[in-house]
């Protein structure tokens, strides 16, 4: 008996699927459908993206998106990752730089909410690779028990409670957000 490889898709591949509405990431060429994440899972996002759009645009310090951007992690096979939410800075990449596709380079901040029908150690590990390919914090929100999993690259895991104040240190200085902010609105 013969198996077939699945046939690999690539991220332009990728990009052309979206354009029809199906959404998901693609790892090692694989496409991995998602799903929307629900109103408690979206609120969070938007909570703390326009936090960070409030501290990032105006002082020029580079972008904030959310996961729809999706990033380019490797090539051959593509990997195309979804963060919830994402900074890159403009060290990383140009303020004025024009991209039709994913975002080419790997962001400084990744933040990834717990949505109901994920399981806390896949997002959790999500986290990790994002750290493997460069990014230097990666924040993993969990609704219940309302707590944020601070990881960096260069440091030991914090866990933030709502009576805690999320802290951007050198990878977005100046950044502040109650964690009740985002957890109990």
């Amino acid at each position: 008996m013969t198996t077939t490889q699945p046939k690999l898709l690539t991220a332009d591949d990728l990009l052309r699927l979206h354009s029809k509405g199906v959404r998901g990431e693609l790892i090692r060429g694989v496409l991995h459908e998602t799903m929307s994440a629900g109103f408690r899972h979206g609120k969070i996002i938007m909570l703390l993206g326009a936090r960070l759009v409030t501290h990032v645009v105006p002082a020029g310090l580079g972008h904030v998106f959310g996961s729809d951007t999706g990033v380019l992690i490797e090539r051959n096979p593509d990997t195309v990752r979804e963060p919830d939410v994402a900074y890159v800075s403009a060290a990383r990449l140009p303020l004025d730089a024009e991209i039709s596709g994913y975002c080419p380079v790997i962001p400084d901040l990744v933040v990834e909410v717990i949505s109901p029908s994920d399981q806390e150690v896949d997002v959790d590990n999500k986290a990790i690779m994002w750290l493997y390919y460069g990014a230097r914090m990666a924040l993993v929100i969990n609704p219940e028990p309302r707590t944020i999993r601070v990881r960096r690259a260069d440091g030991p895991t914090a866990i933030l409670t709502i009576d805690d104040t999320l802290d951007g240190g050198d990878v977005l200085p100046g950044f502040t957000c109650p964690v009740r902010d985002i957890l109990e609105r």
